[in-house]
């Protein structure tokens, strides 16, 4: 779990990170290069999980190399949504770029839009607590829990 007390807000206690893969942990249906790394070390503190609409059809692929196993959605946002809330949305960090993001970062404790090269649904930066520039970013926001505190607190 990482928990996390961010002044002037209540505190975050994750154990959960749903993140979407294309666009956001993937380009073009490939990993971004130091994503399964920083994700290996994240799973030593919380569950990941990985929803896709496996767009460029290589998510087989991407499980593999990660040593996960992604939920396909059929239903766009409301499925990704309904995800969040099944797990606990108090206790997930949702991370994505999306417009079918937008029902899980409704729902997180926590949410961190990611501006990559596929870009970013304009309207899911409404709903983000945090936008980074890639990925990469957003995990090591995760891993070093005070960069958090130095962007969230009021």
């Amino acid at each position: 779990m990482i928990e996390v007390n961010i002044p002037g807000r209540s505190a975050l206690r994750l154990a959960y990170v749903v993140f979407d893969v294309n666009g956001t942990l993937a380009v073009d249906g490939v990993l971004v290069p130091g994503v399964k790394e920083r994700l290996a070390l994240l799973g030593q503190q919380v569950e990941i999980h990985l929803l896709t609409a496996d767009t460029h059809g290589q998510q087989a692929a991407i499980d593999a190399e990660l040593g996960l196993t992604a939920t396909i959605i059929q239903h766009g946002t409301t499925e990704k949504g309904g995800y969040v809330l099944n797990l606990g949305a108090d206790h997930v960090a949702a991370i994505g770029n999306g417009a079918n993001d937008t029902a899980m970062f409704n729902a997180a404790a926590l949410r961190i839009a990611v501006l990559g090269q596929e870009g970013l649904y304009a309207d899911l930066l409404k709903s983000a607590d945090v936008l980074v520039r890639d990925i990469n970013d957003a995990l090591d926001l995760l891993l070093n829990p005070r960069r958090l505190v130095a962007t969230l607190r009021r």
